[in-house]
């Protein structure tokens, strides 16, 4: 299978990928999950501080992740979330 380059953007940060071919669309979905995470979370909290938005939505995609979902099936569903937290850790660490 082949690589494919994208950018994406987490929290207001631009980032390069190198992904497989066929991931795209899971990652493009866990950038979206972690936007809309992030997003609510400002606007629900008075926390200012983006790695604190950031630990604080990595804490709930992986409790999600330890939760059955009704829409997706148990590996769907983890590697997804895995994927979300990948990019979160290297986020953090970029």
């Amino acid at each position: 299978m082949g690589k494919l380059s994208i950018k994406i953007v987490i929290a207001g940060r631009n980032y390069p990928l190198t992904i497989n071919e066929g991931e795209e669309e899971v990652v493009r979905k866990a950038v979206e999950d972690i936007n809309t995470n992030v997003q609510k979370l400002q606007e629900s909290y008075a926390v200012k501080d983006m790695q604190d938005l950031l630990a604080m939505t990595s804490l709930q995609l992986a409790t999600r992740s330890n939760t059955p979902s009704g829409n997706k099936n148990e590996g769907e569903l983890k590697e997804e979330i895995l994927s979300a937290l990948q990019l979160l850790s290297h986020s953090i660490e970029g």
